[in-house]
């Protein structure tokens, strides 16, 4: 969209009535921002920073592109979880049930515990610098003065809450009308283990979306990418029977609801083909990519979409972020939207960073995370592979991180138009 006015808000980045845009697709590669921040092509002698990926060669010219900034908060809420999971990040932190003994003062003390008897991992610990454990976040002063100084700083106007698992929260409600209260539209992510028990609350406090990982669409399934020691069909056929009716029980409320699902490579594809089958076509599904498994990953959506027929509809690149998404829409009517990642880099933290190249580092710029550590203080995140990056709130706000943040979704979101 060249012409487009250059508007400019007080706090340097585009208003939020400035935000979403369509154009055509008149040939990928666009300026995503791989590599880290573009320059403008108008500026004298700089050239567009330019990256293909895979997902968008074979677009269309009809495809539209509709271009928003990233204005989403991850808020880590509580660290318990029910399932074991082999592949969780944890959002960078250590298993807090492993670790307890550990912590002195909200800071670790000694070395962190990666296999505990939990059963539970967090994959990037052994190298990330994490620095302290994350302690529940409950909806007190504190917790709305950590969301006001964000907003303010960054304009986010969505929060979305993860874990652990959020709805083992016990007082997940007053969280929500927390956020809400605070001018933050709230969305949550969980794997459905006692969402049915919790979900009528939370959307009475004013909850708007809500995400279901899934892991299996049966027990076996989800057995397999759990702990050895908790590979067991009892427990799994419980959690599949949560899933289900936590699912069922998000819907009957109206709630927005979506399916995540990762899919690492071929022999993963029947399983969305049964969660399509499986589920109310008012569920959303959305595919992620793997990272670990690289052009496997993209080799199986590739499949999928084949056998579905599946037609793009849209392209959604988001400014200041690394994941985009690709809408399809099969030949049913229903709707199936792909997650990828692309290697988008702050400009300045990630430069001389040890994980900046495409194989070590795993999703790239992200976003924003929030952490309540045991001693109350509430910590900003940038990477989940770089923990010792994180930042007192108050320091944050006040600091060059936060300036290269703005910048960076600012020039991104003019780029994109260019």
């Amino acid at each position: 969209m060249r012409g487009y006015p250059r508007i400019r808000s007080g706090v340097g980045f585009p208003p939020a009535s400035a935000e979403v845009f369509t154009q055509p697709v008149t040939g990928f590669p666009l300026p995503l921002g791989g590599g880290g921040l573009i320059r403008h092509p108008l500026d004298e002698g700089v050239s567009v920073n330019v990256i293909q990926h895979r997902a968008l060669q074979d677009l269309g010219s009809a495809v539209p592109v509709r271009v928003t900034v990233d204005r989403t908060l991850r808020v880590k809420i509580i660290d318990a979880c029910g399932m074991t999971c082999t592949f969780c990040h944890n959002e960078g932190t250590p298993v807090s049930a492993d670790n307890r003994a550990r912590q002195v003062g909200g800071a670790l003390s000694g070395a962190y515990n990666p296999a505990g008897p939990s059963g539970r991992v967090s994959i990037y610990l052994a190298s990330n610098g994490a620095r302290f454990i994350a302690a529940p976040i409950h909806a007190t002063e504190a917790f709305r003065v950590a969301l006001e100084q964000l907003r303010e700083a960054l304009g986010f106007t969505e929060v979305h809450l993860t874990g652990g698992e959020p709805t083992l929260h016990p007082k997940l409600a007053n969280v929500v009308a927390l956020a809400g209260n605070s001018g933050y539209r709230v969305s949550v992510t969980s794997n459905g283990e006692n969402g049915a028990k919790i979900l009528p609350g939370c959307v009475q406090a004013g909850l708007q979306r809500i995400n279901f990982s899934i892991f299996g669409t049966d027990p076996g399934e989800l057995a397999e990418v759990q702990n050895e020691k908790f590979r067991r069909g009892g427990p799994a056929a419980a959690k599949i029977k949560a899933l289900d009716e936590s699912i069922r029980v998000a819907l009957d409320l109206g709630l927005r609801t979506r399916a995540n699902v990762v899919l690492p490579d071929r022999s993963h594809v029947g399983r969305v083909h049964r969660l399509l089958e499986r589920y109310s076509p008012h569920l959303s599904v959305r595919v992620l990519s793997s990272l670990a498994d690289g052009e496997g990953s993209l080799d199986a959506i590739d499949t999928l979409l084949a056998e579905l027929q599946a037609e793009p509809y849209e392209v959604h690149l988001i400014a200041g972020t690394s994941g985009f998404r690709v809408s399809y829409r099969l030949p049913n009517g229903r709707v199936l939207i792909v997650k990828h990642i692309r290697p988008l880099r702050l400009p300045e933290t990630c430069t001389g960073c040890r994980f900046n190249d495409d194989a070590d580092c795993q999703e790239g710029y992200y976003g924003v995370r929030l952490y309540r550590d045991p001693a109350g203080t509430f910590h900003v995140g940038v990477c989940i592979q770089r923990m010792d990056l994180c930042l007192p709130v108050e320091e944050f706000v006040r600091g060059g991180l936060c300036d290269e943040i703005r910048k960076l979704r600012e020039r991104e979101f003019y780029d994109l138009h260019a």
